[in-house]
Order: C-alpha cells, then sequence, then structure tokens
C-alpha cells in the first residue's frame, strides 16, 4: 500500500486520487490468440470480473450459450428441458479450477479431442456443409457464440457450482 503521510496534502491528494481511478481494460484478445496450456486458459478475457447472474442468464438462454440444451444444472430447476449429452455440470467448480472452466468454455476441444460441445470463443476453422460455405461468412470473419465478457460471465457462474 501506498503510504502518503509524509507528502504534502496537495501531492498525497493528486496521488490519491489517481490510484482509485478506474484502469481501462484491454482489448479482449482474439480468438485466435488465446493461450492454451493443456486445455486451460489461465488469464481472462477481459479487465472485469464475470458476473454471476449474467453467466446464468447466458447457460439458460437459447439464443445465446444455452449450456442447459446438453448439460443438467440442479441448481437451475426453473429451466425446462435439461439435456443429458454433456455430463451434468453439478458441482462442476470442484471437478476444475477456473482457468481449466474458462479453457472448457473458450474450447473445449482442448481437453476433450472429440467432444461435441462447440467452442465459444472462436471464429475460424470451422467446418461448413459444401465448399462454397467452408471458412466464409457473409459480411466477413465469423463471429464467436459468445465475446469475452461473456465466457468470462458463465466461468463466474460456473465457480458457484460446487
Amino acid at each position: 500500500m501506498l503510504r502518503l503521510a509524509h507528502l504534502r496534502p496537495a501531492r498525497a491528494a493528486a496521488l490519491a486520487a489517481l490510484a482509485a481511478t478506474p484502469v481501462l481494460a484491454a482489448e479482449p484478445p482474439a480468438p485466435s490468440a488465446v493461450q492454451f496450456n493443456e486445455g486451460s486458459v489461465a488469464q481472462p478475457l477481459t479487465g472485469q470480473p464475470g458476473s454471476v447472474e449474467s453467466g446464468k442468464k447466458i447457460m439458460s438462454t437459447n439464443s445465446l450459450g444455452n449450456c442447459v440444451a446438453c448439460h443438467q444444472v440442479s441448481a437451475m430447476p426453473d429451466v425446462d428441458f435439461q439435456g443429458n449429452v454433456g455430463p451434468s455440470l453439478d458441482g462442476v467448480a470442484g471437478r476444475y479450477d477456473e482457468a481449466h472452466l474458462r479453457g472448457l468454455v473458450v474450447n473445449a476441444k482442448h481437453t476433450f479431442e472429440v467432444t461435441v460441445m462447440p467452442a465459444f470463443y472462436k471464429n475460424e476453422g470451422y467446418i461448413r456443409p459444401g465448399e462454397g460455405y467452408t471458412g466464409k461468412a457473409p459480411d466477413g470473419p465469423l463471429s464467436p457464440i459468445l465475446d469475452a465478457q461473456q465466457i468470462e460471465d458463465v466461468v463466474a457462474y460456473l465457480l458457484t457450482l460446487k
């Protein structure tokens, strides 16, 4: 902690104000720049902590992550038609640490090569039906299914499932 007591009052006030100024977050990494280490992604994708409530919404909303289409989550009893294609997410925070959960959401194929789980933070290397569609999108590069902050929100929610 910076000690300000020995400074002149005006200088101490200026330094205290500077220390309280929020630091602007760096631009999230491009999906292709995310660094994996044995399936884990150690560094958060944003400078903002994930929101548990937003993560829960993303996981249970059809037009967002819709994780419950394949996974069962007992902590969401109000969400109908939970899936059983993927493993139950009950207790997932006890099985994986934050970095590994982030890696699984970003691109689970780095941990489970033959998984059917989509890469939620990927925008290239997709296989599309037909030569005319492979690697192409109508308005340029494909967008990831979830953006960097949404990934962090999902990870924040998954960390509550102990």
